[in-house]
Formats: C-alpha cells, structure tokens, sequence
C-alpha cells in the first residue's frame, strides 16, 4: 500500500456508530434497556413526524448568540438560505460530532449562498464552551426554554426513568440549559429557503443516527439554480 496515500474519509455515521459501541459497552445493561426504551417511546410517538416538513413554512425568529448579538430569519433569508441544525447541548457527544462535521462542510455551504447556524437551548457559557471546543465558525443561537425549537415541532419532555438516569450521568439539563423545563430538542437539520419555505427536514428521535452533511448540497445547488432562474425573470419583465 502507497504510504502516501489517504485514508477514506470516516463519515459522520461511522463516528456515531463507534461512540455509540464504547458508551454502551461501558453502561450496566438496566441503564442500557430505559435509554432505549425512551428512544422507542419517541419514535412510537410520532412527534417527529408532526414536525414541520419539507414545503412548510419555518418561523419566523429572533435569537441571540452566547454573546447578545441577535440574529433574525428575516436578516439571514435576506442573504441567502438558511442552514440549521437543532443542537442537544454540550453534554452530548453525537451531537458534538454533527457540529464538526457540519463545521467541515461550512466553506462549501457558504459558498453557496448559505449561512449555518446551530440552536440550543443550553446557556451561552455552555455554548461558548461547545464553540470553543469543537472550533465553530459559525454562531450557535440562544433558545431559551425551546421556544423556536417547539414551533418547529420538535421540542419534547424528558419524564421519569430517562429523566432519573440523565441525572445520575451528570447531565441535569435545569444546570446546562438554565431553567428547568427538562425538554430537549429532537436533533433537527433544516434548509429555509430565502421565501421562508423549509426546502430540506430531516428530524431523527434518534439521537445517534445523523444524516451526512453532504447531502445539503444538492439542495442548496438547486436553490441557487432557481435563484438565477429567478432573478433572469425578474430582468426579462
């Protein structure tokens, strides 16, 4: 083998899948059983698929960064599509790995046209903090109590034993996110197009499955086609 040559690259799934072995193969079996049980619940549920979809229309929202600068849907449509993705907290490791993956493709999203954001409902220290450590050049936004996160249809309540066992792991969610709604976000990646109309869902209840980050760029070239085709009617008239 050509030493020079490079590995394939490892995908998103890949790492989730090997994290998700090495924590389970570390946790007793009955912790095991309630978070799986808690992740069938959901999915028997159907929230997610009450969620917004792909031809609604997103809302509307105003949000802060972890450090006050407020960011709206309507300033950021205005310079392109939006790209977003419903982050769980910095206690998660799978979600730490969407965000670097995401922050390996954001070159290529702005490159067309695109801005990328995150939303959380964790405080801004612990948003910093996930910037900081996952080396984020792109804003995660402050949503306190998930209230935008709930418009989208994806925000749900964490009861009982799954509650108890977050608890006994160290992750008491009224101290990451600074009130004490223990609700969470559904991971969620979004496309908003710049009519305001969610060209791109994918909302999964399980929270060690992720789609590939590539798969936003065909639906961001397509935009920007019908962009173009857009403005030449426009000139045309």
């Amino acid at each position: 083998m050509n030493p020079l040559r490079r590995k394939p690259k490892m995908s998103l799934q890949a790492k989730l899948d090997a994290v998700r072995q090495d924590f389970e193969s570390k946790i007793p079996s009955n912790a095991l059983a309630v978070m799986h049980a808690s992740t069938d619940a959901l999915i028997a549920s159907g929230h997610a698929r009450r969620a917004l979809q792909t031809g609604d229309h997103a809302p509307e929202f105003a949000l802060p960064d972890s450090e006050g600068t407020v960011f709206t849907s309507h300033d950021l449509r205005l310079k392109g599509p939006i790209v977003i993705t419903f982050y769980r907290g910095v206690w998660c490791p799978y979600c730490n790995l969407e965000l670097q993956a995401l922050e390996g493709m954001r070159t290529d999203i702005q490159a067309r046209g695109a801005t990328l954001i995150a939303i959380s409902q964790q405080t801004p220290g612990n948003s910093r903090a996930s910037r900081r450590d996952n080396a984020l050049g792109f804003p995660i936004l402050i949503d306190k109590c998930g209230v935008v996160a709930a418009e989208f249809g994806i925000r749900w309540t964490l009861e009982g034993s799954i509650r108890t066992l977050y608890e006994q792991f160290g992750v008491n969610l009224e101290t990451f996110n600074g009130e004490p709604s223990w609700t969470l976000p559904i991971p969620g990646r979004y496309i908003i197009d710049t009519r305001g109309v969610i060209a791109y869902a994918e909302i999964n209840p399980d929270y060690t499955r992720r789609p590939e980050p590539e798969e936003l760029l065909p639906v961001l070239d397509a935009l920007l086609e019908n962009a173009g085709v857009y403005r030449e009617t426009e000139n045309a008239l």
